[in-house]
């Protein structure tokens, strides 16, 4: 299908669908892929080494310094737990970690996706295993374009092999974050572990396999939001990787350049050997400029700085810059670099404010908790001598690490008295719960008010308060007792 297509003064007549063509992007080396190394094996040492790391927490808890405990119902990060109803510090690091990729988009662009994102990164180890087996670019595309012999059979086969248990250690890898990682890995490796973490793999296998071997540049351009959602976040100050037009134009080849310069002739440095466009694991070509398919990598700024180093020319033809350096130096200004202003002020203010907050409250977080449920069937009691009687389900939490008794009471019902199922009690009367080490137990605890209280006539506010008898901190939680 083709239609002609106006945009302002100029008409495209060309098809409204073309087939993705493949990318085989070439190996290249210098600054920006030696980073691109260093950060790829430090997330995937992090990703695959975190589950085997150990952390001591006491007896009977588990020593995974990184783990999501669906049997205890907690989430353990080296010296942090969370509880259940303390899930809200998950969210106050997701919007934290969505301030900072704003923060870096307007500072240096899609930095997140050329460098750390899990798409890139598992895609730069697939590529680099494609290389090992098929050769570089050259060799890659003459293996394509050749018939099937045995050759290609066995470097094919040996490719999607490796790519498929590479594929299948990323699902093995997410699993161990679920359950002990040595107890977990024996099992898979036994064939004994149960279904849900083969389903997992299973999962993991195929999006990896399926992402990062074959869909790669396709998935980043049409199935992410964010090269869309990058273009509100930055503004004419954010670098980005970008085309030195004013130094590059007009391109011509190497002789044609020399010629010209003798002859007193304006030569752009660009030769317009490709180098850039055959790099880029995108396929984008950066001298037309910011392109969605742009990952920001910077691995064309590698490859054509080594082309200017051949050709005797300033290197950073290609480079990261901003739009308004780009447009002061087409009018023969000096650049100027702002990387402090109103928009990053304001998204490294509001990380700092988040991170303070909460680090201010995991700091003050309590070590015990308190919960009370009005057992409502029946609602209360009528006691011969005209008393009235509520029942409560309690749930008291215990954080430390060693078991703890507590003490409960009961404040703004005159008179009344508090008793407990399962509970020794004090020399005042009150009774006293033992709750074992990370954990919580409930207590159903019964509140008898005498005639005199006047609990027979309406409704009273009720508050239960626990202390703990070493530490003696305490929770405090209303309720209402319930009479005529």
């Amino acid at each position: 299908m083709t239609a002609l297509i106006a945009r302002g003064d100029v008409v495209v007549d060309g098809a409204l669908y073309a087939s993705a063509k493949k990318i085989h992007p070439q190996s290249v080396a210098g600054a920006f892929r030696r980073l691109k190394w260093l950060l790829m094996l430090l997330c995937l040492g992090a990703f695959y080494l975190l589950p085997f790391v150990r952390w001591d927490r006491g007896p009977n808890l588990p020593h995974q310094a990184a783990l999501v405990d669906f049997g205890r119902a907690r989430l353990y990060f080296f010296f942090i737990e969370l509880w259940p109803q303390e899930l809200y510090y998950l969210t106050g690091l997701m919007i934290a970690a969505c301030l900072a990729l704003f923060l870096s988009s307007a500072l240096i662009g899609r930095a997140w996706c050329g460098f750390v994102c899990p798409q890139t990164v598992w895609t730069d180890v697939f590529v680099w295993v494609e290389r090992r087996i098929e050769g570089d670019r050259r060799e890659r595309i003459k293996l394509d374009a050749a018939p099937w012999t045995g050759s290609k059979i066995v470097k094919r086969a040996a490719k999607h092999a490796i790519w498929l248990a590479m594929a299948a250690s990323t699902g093995v890898a997410f699993v161990l974050y679920f359950s002990d990682a040595p107890t977990l890995l024996r099992e898979i490796a036994t064939f004994k572990a149960p279904m849900p973490p083969w389903i997992w793999i299973g999962a993991l296998t195929s999006t990896t396999y399926g992402l990062a071997g074959h869909m790669r540049e396709q998935y980043c351009q049409y199935m992410c939001p964010w090269p869309r959602i990058q273009g509100a976040l930055t503004d004419p100050d954010s670098l980005n990787v970008a085309y030195r037009g004013d130094r590059g134009e007009p391109t011509m080849s190497l002789k044609e350049a020399a010629k010209a310069r003798e002859a007193g002739l304006s030569a752009g440095d660009c030769i317009d050997c490709q180098a850039c466009v055959n790099v880029c694991p995108a396929g984008v070509d950066i001298r037309l400029g910011l392109q969605a398919g742009c990952i920001q990598c910077g691995l064309c700024i590698d490859a054509c700085d080594a082309t200017m180093r051949k050709v005797n020319r300033p290197t950073r033809l290609i480079g990261y810059d901003t739009d308004e350096n780009i447009r002061r130096r087409a009018k023969g200004e000096t650049p100027v670099y702002r990387p402090v202003r109103p928009r990053t002020l304001a998204y490294a203010g509001l990380i700092a404010f988040i991170g303070a907050l909460m680090l201010f409250a995991l700091i003050m977080r309590p070590h015990v908790t308190l919960a009370a449920m009005h057992v409502r069937v029946p609602m209360y009691t009528m006691l011969k001598d005209g008393g009235v009687r509520n029942g409560y389900a309690l749930r008291i939490a215990n954080k430390w690490s060693v078991a703890r008794n507590f003490t409960l009471s009961i404040e703004g019902l005159k008179d009344a008295t508090l008793k407990c199922e399962d509970a020794t009690t004090t020399v005042k009367g009150l009774p006293v719960v033992s709750v074992p080490a990370d954990s919580d137990r409930l207590v159903y605890a019964f509140v008898t008010a005498p005639p005199s209280s006047g609990a027979n006539s309406s409704s009273l506010p009720l508050a239960f308060r626990v202390v703990e008898d070493i530490s003696g901190e305490a929770a405090t939680v209303s309720d209402n007792f319930f009479g005529l």
